[in-house]
């Protein structure tokens, strides 16, 4: 397939200083791409009226908006706290609906933009102790078909990327060698995905190259969810 020559883009990242995010940072950048990744300080996610003021600052010459950063509080549904729950869901929901917005409004003008939402596999299946993650994650996969749709007629692509189990600083912290054992045991493919492979998937969605596939949430898990 010959691929297409592509112009510089501004893309931004949310959640990009280490994990998934920076491997998608890094993969942009490589390719001649001018990257924005504000760190949580300059935008925190789980304030409405912080979102709303980098908004404020200047969103309008966005080409491609990356909605990775996350949060997921593990908590069974009998001790979950609401303050939690409502933090989970602006972080994972909320904000990320205000960026696109407010990213898409420059993208229609322009006639040209393309969204990723980073859900995950818990929008699909969940386990215990994950009800506030979960439903944020079936959330954004509902406002990616929503937005493909409203957004079609401006060529710009909305698109999800879930990710299964994946090999980050984050997992390891989180998993003694034999969880990690056990967690890649329930994978076909016998391993956790590498950030860079789960960042190429990222690239092409909200690239130049991919010019037909919109409202698609893409299942990257090594076979997980086929069993």
């Amino acid at each position: 397939m010959k691929t297409l020559q592509t112009l510089s883009r501004r893309v931004l990242i949310t959640g990009a200083g280490r994990g998934i995010g920076k491997a998608i940072a890094d993969c942009y950048s490589a390719h001649g791409h001018e990257v924005l990744t504000p760190t949580r300080n300059e935008l925190d996610l789980s304030s409405i009226d912080a979102v709303r003021a980098f908004i404020d600052s200047g969103m309008a010459d966005i080409d491609v908006l990356i909605n990775n950063a996350g949060e997921n509080k593990i908590d069974p549904l009998e001790r979950l706290d609401l303050e939690d729950w409502q933090r989970v869901l602006s972080v994972n929901l909320t904000a990320p609906m205000l960026l696109l917005q407010a990213a898409a409004r420059g993208m229609t003008a322009r006639n040209w933009g393309r969204i990723v939402n980073i859900s995950s596999c818990d929008s699909i299946v969940s386990r215990a102790g994950r009800a506030p993650y979960s439903t944020s994650k079936a959330g954004i996969n509902a406002l990616t078909r929503s937005a493909a749709i409203e957004y079609a007629p401006h060529n710009v692509l909305v698109n999800a990327l879930c990710p299964g189990f994946v090999e980050t600083d984050l997992t390891r912290r989180n998993n003694s060698p034999e969880q990690i054992a056990a967690l890649c045991s329930q994978v076909p493919l016998g391993r956790l995905a590498k950030p860079e492979e789960i960042a190429q998937y990222v690239y092409f969605l909200g690239s130049d190259e991919n010019t037909y596939i919109t409202g698609q949430m893409a299942i990257i898990d090594g076979g997980f969810l086929c069993q």
